[in-house]
């Protein structure tokens, strides 16, 4: 099958590479990484996942959630739950993990590459059950961060991996360049809300 008759989607776990970029320094041009994919394929769907934190007055996340909406990226929410642990300290649950495989299992039968935005080595099963569909899988995350963002386990079963250094020149950018958004870029938003209403929040607390 040739490159640009390759189905992709890409699938991406925001905090984790929010983490991963921010452990490297790297800034994250997201209309650059849409079209670094778009070029290796027919791209059917760049999904991006990230929890909101409820009742906060400022979402610093909130502008680039709204950026992805209209320029391309389906951008699925909900909102995290608050709980205290043993020790009394107050933390934060908001992982997508189930959002995410629901996702890619519902698609696996259209595509024929997945793009894993993640390190995180709870999604090996997932990998694992994709590929049994013959669907090939890319990971991306980073070995050259200290410590490794990837767990070994994820790595090891895709069928690539690739480091996210090998992607700065492409993706990456200072912060000093990034652009304002202009509503004359925006294309027509794909926004998908898991849960409640989707609230105001910053999700800075668990991204890293």
């Amino acid at each position: 099958m040739s490159s640009t008759s390759t189905r992709i989607a890409l699938f991406i776990d925001g905090p984790n590479l929010y983490a991963t970029a921010r452990s490297l320094g790297l800034d994250i041009d997201y209309k650059r990484l849409l079209c670094e994919f778009e070029g290796r394929g027919t791209l059917l769907r760049a999904y991006y996942y990230t929890p909101i934190i409820e009742d906060q007055e400022y979402s610093s996340i909130r502008p680039l959630v709204d950026w992805l909406d209209y320029n391309g990226y389906t951008v699925v929410t909900k909102a995290t739950k608050e709980y205290v642990d043993a020790s009394g300290r107050r933390k934060v649950k908001g992982d997508m993990h189930i959002e995410l495989a629901v996702d890619v299992m519902e698609l696996a039968a259209r595509i024929d590459e997945m793009v894993l935005f993640s390190g995180d080595g709870d999604f090996r099963p997932l990998v694992e059950a994709v590929q049994r569909r013959s669907v090939r899988v890319t990971v991306v995350s980073s070995i050259a961060s200290q410590p490794p963002m990837v767990a070994d386990e994820l790595r090891r079963q895709a069928d690539v991996f690739t480091d996210l250094t090998e992607l700065r020149a492409k993706l990456g950018r200072e912060p000093s360049e990034r652009p304002p958004r202009e509503r004359s870029e925006m294309r027509t938003p794909q926004v998908v809300q898991r849960g409640p209403t989707r609230p105001r929040g910053d999700a800075d607390e668990f991204n890293g």
